[in-house]
């Protein structure tokens, strides 16, 4: 031992102080003890963790098995009853949509017990048919639809409109079949146009009982799956010395229990898919018997030939394709929906899996006992900024996280009830608006036309939007400052308080008037020309005059910022420093680029990035002021995402959009940082 180290000097007491030897505690630290302390506390963390991530993963498991079950039995309710729809709706358009044969076609098409069917005409607004209880005796069909039955024909309207409207776009969007659960629940009322011609003639309505029929899952799996880890976890952690080695097994022992529990849920969804098709089969198959027969008994349309097949079909009365027109199901089709309902499955399990695994982790490490330990001793402190992280994470996180799990999906109005597991479509979005180059073309007369919808025309614009509104801001801005700075200036406070103003009104009070002073025929702007006798312009028909209404009204508002900045930066210079490059023979310019730009810096260059953020999102000027106009030129990214969202309904796009937008000023506002160093004192 060195001879000039220090002495340990001895307790008061003349006793050694003790040395811990425990071979557990050399290996763990005394730290990670926690507050149970010992080999004892170690093997508890292990066993409480397994406990409570196991445990919780098969109770989830569980219950997600149990909400497959009931929906893949509420899938075959309604499969059932939309093939009885669209079988009938199927002989009725072969029997003309009115008269006596449409009438027996409803009288002999068999219904499950408590169901009941009727058939609306568009044409004279009539009951055509109906099995209804109500609609017997003096209402009996045919008839002329009441006052009180209005909702009966304005439902069959709505159908003809999506059917039309599908047509016209060529897509899918609006659906043509309108499923409603009535009697809390208790019966589905389906309904279906009736197209003879090409023409919607009228509607086909179904109310059927909803019984859904759900067989609950056995806990049997669950407590083997449980108990079987847990009590081979409580051998090991006695037998074994070392805490990491604990841990492994304990986390090898859980993914062996909810890996035997997932392998029982994928085979129990497989059983549930196969009685959910042979259900539907067998409906097919009776139903397109049953249809058979009565063209054959009514003498109908026996062209195009019947395909009991196409009835299995989707809200728009696209053919499901999984079974066969004999109603045997198809092996492909069948094994491609197998094989998504097992990839839903296993994407839900893994997910817990990956938690269980983190929270097992987080507890048989000792990481919560020494977080606990953190939060006694500093629970004042987590007191006073608990509030604060709940608003952040319920205002702030959630929303972001959620926009960005939803830019990934296929999102719009018309799938808004649907989980977003099923309008996954990964990076389409993403490709879709960065993948499109398209933003100019040349015309048959040689002119450059812009496609104003496109993201890269409408970045341009943003940016050429940015730079001149944060450039006229800084200038006039930077300018103000520098006379209200002047020395012995009369009046000064007035000056202040009136060059202020503009920012301190609302800007959307702004925006309108300006929007108004611009208005063709009554605006301020243009009388001001004619009385120097100039025509007056339609600003807003023409994208460099629109854009320049945009650019005014947003620089009124802008420059009362860096005015406010640059005058408190320009006051804290010290007078001393320009006394002294005057006596140097300083001209006023030198002084300016040699002081007071050096010593604005620090002030304007995060001002500047926040001016260009701001402006970069300027929604209010934008869509009070020029709305787009023409034609869209004037949009920025901004409200073209909010018209993507709100005005064309494409949520999922719109939500890629914004992330976009949001990438791109993250890495603008770290590049310029990083070029400015401005805040590195902070």
């Amino acid at each position: 031992m060195s001879q000039n180290a220090p002495q340990q000097p001895p307790s008061q007491t003349g006793a050694p102080t003790p040395v811990s030897t425990s071979p557990n505690e050399a290996a763990t630290g005394p730290s990670s003890a926690g507050p149970s302390g010992g080999a004892g506390g170690h093997r508890g963390r292990v066993l409480v963790g397994l406990v409570l991530a196991l445990g919780a993963s098969l109770f989830l498991a569980h219950g997600l098995l149990a909400r497959a079950n009931q929906e893949r039995a509420a899938e075959r309710e309604q499969r059932t009853a939309a093939v009885s729809l669209l079988g009938l709706t199927d002989l009725v358009q072969r029997a003309g949509g009115t008269g006596d044969a449409v009438r027996a076609v409803v009288a002999g098409w068999p219904g499950a017990p408590g169901s009941s069917v009727r058939v609306i005409a568009f044409s004279g607004i009539k009951l055509e048919a109906s099995t209804f209880p109500n609609d017997t005796g003096d209402k009996a069909a045919p008839r002329r639809l009441s006052r009180e039955e209005k909702p009966l024909y304005d439902r069959g309207q709505r159908l003809r409109a999506a059917v039309e409207t599908n047509r016209e776009e060529g897509s899918a969007r609006k659906p043509e079949v309108e499923s409603e659960l009535l009697d809390a629940g208790a019966s589905r009322l389906l309904s279906a146009p009736v197209e003879v011609d090409g023409q919607v003639v009228g509607s086909v309505e179904s109310l059927t009982p909803a019984v859904v029929n759900a067989e609950a899952p056995s806990w049997t799996p669950v407590l083997l799956a449980f108990l079987l880890p847990l009590a081979a976890c409580a051998a090991a952690v006695f037998l074994l010395s070392r805490q990491g080695v604990r841990v492994a097994v304990a986390a090898a022992l859980f993914l062996a229990g909810l890996g035997s529990y997932t392998v029982y849920s994928l085979r129990a969804l497989d059983a549930e898919l196969r009685e959910t098709e042979d259900a539907v089969s067998a409906e097919l198959r009776t139903r397109g018997e049953k249809a058979q027969a009565l063209i054959a008994a009514n003498n109908l349309k026996a062209d195009p030939a019947l395909k009991p097949g196409a009835w299995d079909a989707d809200a728009m009365r696209r053919p499901l394709g999984r079974l066969t027109d004999s109603g045997a199901p198809d092996a492909d089709k069948l094994a491609a929906a197998g094989a998504q309902v097992r990839g839903n499955a296993g994407k839900a399990l893994g997910a817990l899996g990956v938690l269980g695994l983190a929270v097992l982790l987080f507890i048989g490490l000792g990481a919560l006992s020494r977080m606990v330990a953190t939060a006694v001793e500093y629970r004042q402190a987590y007191a006073y900024i608990a509030p604060a992280m709940v608003g952040m994470v319920v205002l702030v996180f959630f929303p972001f996280a959620y926009g960005i799990t939803l830019s990934f999906t296929d999102a719009n109005l018309y799938n808004s009830s649907q989980p977003l597991s099923e309008l996954w479509v990964g990076f389409r979005n993403y490709v879709d608006i960065l993948g499109d180059f398209s933003f100019a073309k040349t015309a048959a007369d040689g002119s450059l036309v812009f496609n104003y919808l496109n993201f890269y025309y409408t970045l341009l614009f943003t940016i050429v939007w940015t730079v001149t509104n944060v450039t006229i801001g800084v200038t006039v801005g930077l300018l103000l400052a520098l006379a209200l700075n002047v020395p012995n200036l009369r009046m000064r406070p007035v000056y202040r308080v009136l060059l202020i103003l503009p920012w301190a009104m609302p800007n959307y009070i702004t925006a309108l008037i300006w929007k108004g002073m611009f208005h063709q025929q009554f605006g301020v702007v243009n009388h001001v020309i004619r009385m120097f006798g100039g025509e007056g312009l339609a600003w807003f028909d023409s994208p460099l005059t629109s854009f320049f209404t945009a650019l005014a009204t947003n620089g009124w508002l802008s420059f009362p910022f860096m005015m406010v900045v640059s005058l408190g930066a320009l006051q804290s210079i010290p007078g001393e420093l320009y006394e002294a490059a005057r006596v140097d023979g300083a001209n006023r310019w030198q002084q300016f680029t040699a002081i007071t730009l050096p010593a604005l810096k620090p002030a304007l260059v995060p001002a500047i990035i926040l001016s260009v953020v701001w402006t970069f999102n300027m929604f209010n000027i934008i869509f009070l002021v020029t709305a787009g106009d023409p034609g869209g030129s004037t949009e920025i990214l901004v409200t073209q995402a909010y018209k993507f969202a709100f005005e064309r309904y494409r949520h999922g796009y719109a939500a890629a959009y914004s992330t976009v937008i949001f990438g791109i000023l993250l890495i603008y506002s770290m590049v310029q940082n990083r070029m400015s160093r401005a805040t590195e004192a902070a």
